[in-house]
């Protein structure tokens, strides 16, 4: 047995940065797009940190041209360059090379902090195939430069230096990240949220590959980043001026609310600075005391509703907030820091947001009233979509068969995850699809026209759209509060339409029910489109099918020296196709083109739905203006 030889020899000790390099997931996340970009937010939070505390008021990132590398800088104290008495190296060298190095640990040198003890600095530095840490403090500008978090000599000074501050250069190391290209569009939003949550710092952002500069400067902060939030979203307000609450002393905190006629919430959370996606306990909190707040203003001024029971999901439905907090110990999950674990702050934020909203209610009555009319309203929407729910979950239960739509053709196969549902535009194209599939595998339901726009409809009437109530029934995992992944009766749901503007129409119109209304299909990567062919193009005895105009034109140049003259069909529709060309360019699993359906960033996502799905026409127009010149053929 090899276990027998099993000795101390076998133990492999990491020392100082390898660790990271070893697995720099553990610390970053992953080393894709998320992880690459992580490093930035750690430079950057060290700077904030330095704002955060009173010591700085001017942040500056640059992206270089070469899109590869970052300078962060800061007008705060510049890290201390004298040696630290421990381990006789500058404490410059100390922070970019030793794991848990930092002045975070100490209650006096930061009151707050967003960089996680010192860890990120070293991190940046151990990940990086170059970096450059440049101090100007007591008069001189020292330098220091490191290669894959090692010390390519000591720390220098380099000549006089007028004022304070830090500026950090870095390039990621390509032994790591298998690709090195910034997004100036994800670090743009993301410094100019942090000029909100820290109103009275500017934040300038230079973008050395486009040549642009944008400067970040809030001094109403999360009041202003609210207005944008609401903007946005498109969403209308119930009340004109927001709650808003500041606290310096104890827990600092600033939040901003308003209830909006949005059928969801919308909350945005941050810990010193760091974006929250997860939430965590300073969320729990909000809502705890935002829901006791609420129903104790409800009680008070009897106008609780006869017959309904209000949830906390009525009370919060069409809240959008922003909630920001500053404590001294923050307690992540894990490096990326994307959930807050500190338990104190349930009780914490409790208390400090229920006695202030309820203060705030009681002094805006008509404001007040609004709201609580709102929750109200979404109480019977909720009990009225009960009923129609229950009654889509009871035909989902298909146990047997016999509850199914009349015009799904079903597969025989039993095993739902070798099967697929393909959602087919109309009965024509649902004939050939019919006629063309694998029986055992593949189930075809057919849709008639144009389903309903679901963005701006109640579930109720969402539920009474029979197109609809039949895919979810043909599905069989119910949706809203009923929904059980585990029901479903296909592992694959694929939106068959034309390859034309109005088969893009219904393809997008079903994506937008699913986006809505079931959104964990998406999540778990279960809804697909499936990608027919436009033109058929023969040359000679050989047969090519183009997607679209562009594929077309590219297949023709590839052909053009042949001697055979092209032949090309447009396909009017699905319903033009014989069921043996469908099944070889868009059934076959073997030859068919798929594309998933994923969603990369849900608050770009829900904007953009809303703009093109929405009531509001304005922001539909904005989206066509901006966009007339990309159009080379219209669909007439």
């Amino acid at each position: 047995m090899a276990s027998a030889n099993y000795t101390a020899k076998d133990i492999t000790v990491l020392e100082g940065l390898e660790p990271v390099r070893k697995r720099p997931g553990m610390y970053i996340g992953g080393v894709g797009t998320a992880g690459l970009h992580h490093l930035v937010w750690e430079v950057v939070d060290n700077a904030i940190d330095e704002a955060m505390n009173g010591h700085a008021s001017n942040i500056r990132v640059t992206l270089h041209a070469d899109g590869a590398s970052i300078t962060v800088e800061d007008d705060g104290r510049g890290i201390p360059v004298d040696k630290h008495p421990t381990t006789k190296k500058s404490a410059l060298e100390v922070i970019f090379t030793v794991l848990h190095a930092g002045g975070k640990f100490e209650q006096g040198n930061y009151k707050t902090a967003g960089g996680l003890h010192g860890v990120g600095a070293s991190v940046v530095n151990a990940l990086s195939k170059e970096l450059v840490a440049t101090v100007k403090r007591d008069g001189a500008q020292w330098e220091m430069r490191f290669k894959q978090g090692k010390p390519l000599g000591p720390i220098k000074k380099v000549g006089p230096a007028r004022g304070t501050g830090t500026a950090v250069y870095f390039h990621p190391d390509a032994t790591i990240f298998p690709k090195i290209e910034f997004d100036a569009a994800i670090i743009r939003q993301r410094l100019e949220v942090a000029s909100y949550l820290h109103k009275g710092v500017k934040v300038t952002f230079e973008d050395e590959t486009t040549g642009s500069r944008d400067v970040f400067e809030h001094t109403d902060g999360l009041v202003d980043y609210l207005k944008k939030i609401v903007g946005e979203r498109s969403a209308k307000p119930v009340h004109d001026a927001a709650f808003s609450l500041s606290r310096e002393e104890g827990l600092r905190l600033d939040l901003v609310l308003q209830w909006t006629e949005a059928t969801d919430e919308h909350l945005r959370s941050y810990v010193n600075g760091i974006p929250t996606g997860s939430g965590g306990t300073h969320e729990n909190g909000l809502r705890s005391g935002l829901g006791k707040a609420v129903r104790n203003f409800i009680d008070t001024h009897n106008l609780s509703p006869k017959g309904v029971t209000l949830t906390a999901e009525d009370i919060r439905e069409g809240l959008t907030g922003v909630l920001s907090v500053f404590i001294q110990e923050p307690q992540f999950q894990g490096q990326t820091k994307d959930r807050l674990n500190n338990p104190e702050l349930v009780s914490g934020v409790d208390s400090v947001v229920r006695p202030a909203l309820e203060h705030w209610l009681n002094h805006n009555i008509s404001v007040a009233e609004a709201i609580v009319a709102r929750i109200i309203l979404a109480a019977r929407a909720r009990e009225a979509s009960r009923a129609a729910q229950a009654e889509v979950s009871r035909k989902s239960a298909t146990s047997s068969r016999l509850n199914l739509p009349g015009k799904l053709s079903d597969c025989t196969n039993s095993d739902a995850a070798g099967s697929e549902l393909f959602v087919v535009e109309g009965d024509s194209a649902g004939g050939s699809a019919k006629q063309g599939r694998d029986r055992a595998r593949q189930a075809i339901l057919p849709l008639r026209g144009k389903v309903l726009n679901t963005e701006s409809a109640s579930l109720s009437k969402v539920l009474e759209n029979k197109e609809l109530a039949d895919l979810v029934t043909a599905l069989g995992c119910g949706l809203g509060q009923n929904f059980d992944l585990t029901r479903l009766r296909y592992g694959k749901v694929i939106i068959l339409a034309d390859a034309d503007s109005d088969g893009n129409h219904i393809a997008t119109l079903l994506l937008t029910f699913m986006y809505r209304h079931l959104p964990q299909l998406i999540k778990h990567g279960k809804v697909f489109l499936a990608m027919p062919p436009l033109y058929r193009i023969d040359i000679g005895k050989d047969t090519h099918w183009a997607l679209d105009d562009g594929h077309k034109d590219a297949i023709l140049k590839q052909h053009a020296k042949g001697r055979s003259t092209p032949e090309i069909t447009r396909f009017k529709g699905l319903g033009e196709m014989m069921p043996k060309v469908l099944w070889e360019t868009t059934l076959n699993p073997r030859t068919r083109r798929l594309q998933r359906v994923e969603i990369t960033d849900q608050i770009v996502t829900d904007r953009i739905i809303n703009e093109l799905m929405g009531k509001d026409a304005s922001a539909r127009f904005r989206f066509i203006m901006e966009r007339a010149e990309e159009a080379e053929a219209l669909d007439v």
